[in-house]
């Protein structure tokens, strides 16, 4: 019998790597669209676009309504903060390594 590995929870990263998805995420920045709204800007698939907002939903990023027979998508921006949060520590770093690199470069002239 064969044991399947526990399902890695969504993760934000692997959402936002994707071109089409973060293009999406633009759009939704813009306001709630339909699928097919979405499909219009980065000419995909209405299948293919299904499949990236499921992983868009998965992370979290992306919330669904619905407006009578229409699904609505709308951007979620609360899960960006913690990316917006790593990102800074990651600045933080480099800007001190960059800074200590010029400090010994000086020293050394």
């Amino acid at each position: 019998m064969t044991v399947k590995p526990p399902a890695r929870p969504p993760d934000i990263f692997d959402a936002l790597a994707n071109p089409v998805r973060r293009e999406m995420l633009i759009a939704l920045s813009r306001g709630a669209c339909t699928a097919s709204d979405l499909c219009a800007g980065p000419a995909v698939a209405r299948s293919t676009a299904s499949e990236h907002l499921q992983a868009l939903r998965a992370a979290g990023l992306v919330v669904v309504e619905r407006r009578g027979r229409e699904l609505y998508y709308r951007l979620d921006p609360r899960p960006l903060t913690e990316v917006g949060a790593w990102l800074n520590v990651m600045l933080a770093s480099w800007t001190r390594r960059l800074d200590d690199l010029q400090a010994l470069k000086g020293r050394a002239s």
